[in-house]
């Protein structure tokens, strides 16, 4: 078999992957979106849901925190990791917090592999 040969199949055996791939990538977005907030004291997961953040082209994060400093205070969802009802490991609502402005507070974008459950369904 030819080099040229050996890439074309190689190459076609790789296609329907970058299919798979391009797929994953068109999803919707997370209905919930999570949030570290960090401050001197401790540091907590939220939840904000997507539609509440509204469009734009700055990066969900600058957008809550712009909210935040417009605002000065918002009501969120705790996030912490339960088992369903399953047993498979998702993040759940815990409760509302408040989240209020100050010079010592940080926001991070939080990344997991677990589900993530819309407050609508904390108690499902």
């Amino acid at each position: 078999m030819s080099s040229f040969n050996r890439r074309f199949v190689f190459c076609l055996a790789l296609l329907p992957a970058a299919f798979a791939a391009r797929h994953v990538r068109a999803q919707a977005p997370a209905p919930v979106l999570l949030f570290k907030v960090v401050s001197p004291r401790d540091d907590i997961v939220v939840g904000i849901e997507a539609a509440q953040l509204g469009t734009g082209t700055a990066p969900p994060v600058q957008r809550l925190a712009a909210m935040l400093a417009e605002k000065g205070q918002l009501t969120l969802w705790q996030y912490a990791s339960h088992k369903d009802a399953s047993g498979a490991l998702v993040q759940a609502p815990l409760r509302q917090v408040v989240v209020f402005r100050n010079e010592l507070l940080r926001i991070e974008p939080y990344a997991t592999p677990l589900a993530i459950r819309p407050p609508g369904a904390a108690k499902s």
